[in-house]
């Protein structure tokens, strides 16, 4: 198995053991409502320690209903899963693109260097052929 599917397999199995482990362990059992929002949390410990406390700032929009607020949680989730995966996703293309524009850069020199290797083996030849005693004479009178 290839390093990067095991570590794929074992971040899955920690999101499940995330997802499942309080459920199952009963966490939040004594609570009205268990799973709530942090939001909510803090807005009842605030109340608890200071019940006159007034807040800062009010929301923008308050949306109707607990499912509707759900809903634009949800599509504001979806849209920045979507920008980190178009920025990693350009982020690896660019690496590609840089790793193939070398190796075709190192294929094009490779190229040449087995071209100028030639070409200097050739004169290499002509330089013995001229240096030979019998450099001066056609091939029929050098046999």
């Amino acid at each position: 198995m290839k390093r990067n599917t095991k570590i794929n397999l074992l971040l899955l199995l920690a999101v499940l053991a995330l997802a499942v482990l309080p459920l199952a362990l009963g966490l939040g059992d004594h609570k009205e409502q268990p799973f709530t929002g942090s939001d909510g949390e803090a807005e009842t410990a605030i109340t608890e320690l200071e019940p006159d406390y007034e807040p800062w700032f009010s929301p923008l929009y308050e949306p109707p209903s607990g499912e509707i607020e759900s809903a634009l949680f949800s599509l504001q989730a979806a849209l920045g899963a979507g920008v980190l995966a178009y920025y990693f996703g350009v982020r690896r293309g660019r690496r590609q693109g840089e790793l193939r524009a070398l190796a075709r850069l190192e294929e094009k020199q490779d190229g040449a260097e087995t071209r100028d290797g030639a070409e200097k083996q050739d004169g290499a030849e002509a330089r013995d052929d001229a240096s030979a005693p019998d450099a001066g004479k056609s091939p029929q009178e050098r046999v």
